[in-house]
């Protein structure tokens, strides 16, 4: 019998509307706060990872385009993308990168000049002279511009080892799902350094990539 899907299973339709609505006006950037902050209410409040393992939209779309689509080699990621020390590294690159934005957005507040552009892999700078923003303050739209970056480049990343290895390999190194895991670690107990749980409802890094 084929299994019923629920509402969540669509979850990935959100999260591709998500970055074509930026395309077409970037202040739409803002919903993808949703996304920062109720994997950490989910955690906080003993949900463990249940938004990592249920909720999340972007694991369902690469998960629809690797095994349904074909698009992925389906191997094993690399150890050292699974390793703890990697993925505290790249968390702290990650907020080091996303403090640097709200650096940007506070100068704007500050009266610099708005910066029109979203960065890709912190590094290729996107014209983007088409966004209309002339409806709020230059630091909203700083802000937008700068988050859809964010957004954009994890899921640059994520379809780069979704291709070259498991459909949900973005999941091992994803900082939220870092920050949850480590949220399980202080409620539920301690993680060997393979990246698997010891104990409690905080699940394994590996079993995100299946």
């Amino acid at each position: 019998m084929k299994k019923r899907k629920n509402w969540w299973d669509f979850l990935w339709i959100a999260s591709s509307v998500y970055l074509l609505l930026g395309i077409f006006n970037i202040l739409f950037a803002w919903i993808g706060l949703i996304c920062f902050f109720i994997p950490l209410f989910v955690a906080i409040f003993g949900g463990g990872k249940l938004y990592c393992n249920r909720y999340c939209g972007r694991g369902q779309l690469f998960e629809l385009l690797g095994s349904r689509l074909k698009l992925s080699r389906n191997s094993a990621p690399p150890k050292f993308l699974r390793s703890r020390w990697f993925r505290n590294a790249f968390l702290a690159f990650f907020m080091t990168m996303f403090g640097l934005m709200l650096f940007a957005t506070w100068r704007v507040f500050s009266g610099a000049t708005l910066q029109e552009t979203v960065t890709l892999i912190w590094v290729f700078r996107l014209p983007w002279e088409w966004a209309d923003t002339s409806m709020v303050k230059p630091w909203v739209a700083q802000f937008a511009f700068g988050f859809y970056g964010v957004m954009l480049t994890s899921t640059v990343l994520g379809l780069f080892t979704m291709v070259l290895y498991k459909p949900r390999s973005w999941c091992v190194y994803c900082p939220m799902g870092t920050m949850t895991q480590g949220i399980c670690r202080l409620k539920h107990g301690k993680e060997r350094p393979d990246g698997a749980a010891v104990k409690g409802s905080c699940g394994s890094v590996e079993g995100s990539c299946q």
